[in-house]
């Protein structure tokens, strides 16, 4: 198969929906399948193949990280993409991705789907602070039931984001699909490496954070946590790895707690020569997003054999749903920290939730969901005589659908 991508965001933006792209576009691409993809130029994109377009792209005034695509240098493309003969286009974000996805798919006269990652009604007051959060919300439904009832196919991470698509009056069809991860590259660590390399004491007692330090992922409410831990395990130690808008802020929080030396940052981690260290050094993971339409970062320290504590809240609910390898905690500072101090200072129970994890997570391979991804596109591809831009296609994985 030929297939187009299309995101607003990707490498070396730092995010699940680039992790996502990065993971399916690898495994279609080893399976003998073209994958073209277009993202915006971020000026330093690193090591891109012949078949990742970049197009020009400014800068976005609330959010620095992101960048918006000129539609026209997209148009210009169209000539070369009609030479490809593509078989369908895959929408991942909701913004210029859209409209241009939408606009090629009809152009090109092939199925457009799309790929609900991000719950912006929890999400766009981080950002727009001006802007009352009621209003935003009634604006981000209205956004996303309009434009998924435009596509011929939803996939989404999690059952959760089903659900809040379908309250919304979406009706097209809705295929649950996660991503999945590469259980072999996450398979070992060397946590003690880690530690020796940051000056962390190799006993002492460490929680990890691993992630986009966004406001949105609720990490304000770890730290504030930590002060529950820090009253049973002093030497207590909560590592947060990762970059992003909420840095400076979480900082500041942590020395008005008295937790400046039992926090510490250490920015973006490697995903091929760090990241798995860092999983390594922790004795848990330690979760409290309420945006997260999926969680993979739960699934990764899992992997590595490292126990989870987290909220169990929207994508995060289908990881954890099966009481395997994590505690569950409620979105209670003392609750949680009750669960962590627990986990710390149980051995056994730390070696056997991880144990857990390990063999948990093989159900959640990338190579599994490509397969079921590949699936779907063949039968959304499948000529009908009948077949018309609106009609709603029933795959074989679909969990909910509703036909027009």
């Amino acid at each position: 198969m030929n297939i187009l991508f299309i995101s607003d965001v990707y490498f070396p933006r730092i995010n699940g929906v680039s992790t996502s792209i990065k993971t399916f576009r690898d495994r279609f691409t080893q399976a003998g399948h073209r994958v073209v993809l277009i993202a915006p130029d971020y000026g330093n994109n690193g090591d891109d193949d012949n078949d990742i377009i970049r197009i020009p792209s400014r800068r976005i005034i609330f959010d620095h990280e992101d960048r918006l695509m000129c539609k026209d240098a997209i148009k210009q493309r169209a000539s070369d993409l009609k030479q490809i003969k593509f078989d369908l286009v895959h929408i991942q974000t909701p913004f210029i991705a859209h409209t241009m996805g939408v606009y090629l798919s009809r152009l090109l006269n092939i199925p457009r789907l799309e790929t609900y990652h991000t719950f912006f009604e929890e999400y766009f007051y981080h950002y727009i602070p001006l802007v009352p959060k009621k209003l935003l919300r009634h604006l981000a439904r209205r956004f996303t039931s309009k434009q998924c009832n435009n596509i011929h196919h939803i996939i989404t991470p999690s059952s959760a984001m089903q659900d809040i698509l379908k309250s919304y009056g979406v009706t097209t069809a809705i295929t649950v699909l996660p991503t999945g991860i590469d259980t072999e590259q996450f398979s070992n660590g060397n946590g003690a490496r880690f530690r020796e390399k940051h000056n962390i004491r190799q006993d002492r007692p460490v929680l990890t954070h691993i992630g986009r330090v966004a406001h949105e992922k609720n990490i304000d409410f770890l730290i504030k946590m930590l002060t529950h831990v820090w009253q049973e395990i002093p030497d207590i130690l909560l590592l947060i790895a990762g970059e992003g808008p909420a840095v400076n802020k979480l900082k500041r929080l942590s020395v008005r707690l008295g937790l400046k030396d039992n926090v510490l940052f250490v920015g973006y981690q490697d995903r091929l020569t760090e990241l798995n260290d860092c999983y390594s050094c922790g004795d848990a993971f330690v979760f409290a997003s309420r945006t997260e339409t999926q969680g993979l970062v739960l699934l990764e320290s899992m992997s590595l054999g490292i126990p989870v504590v987290s909220t169990a809240i929207m994508g995060t609910r289908d990881i954890l749903g099966a009481g395997m390898g994590a505690l569950v905690a409620d979105e209670h500072e003392r609750q949680f920290a009750i669960k962590v101090i627990k986990l710390l200072n149980n051995e056994i129970l730390r070696k056997r939730l991880g144990a857990e994890g390990r063999q948990y997570v093989q159900a959640w391979s990338a190579d599994t969901m490509a397969f079921h991804m590949l699936d779907l596109y063949q039968t959304l591809c499948k000529p009908s005589e009948t077949q018309t831009e609106h009609t709603v296609i029933q795959p074989l994985y679909t969990t909910s659908a509703t036909q027009d």
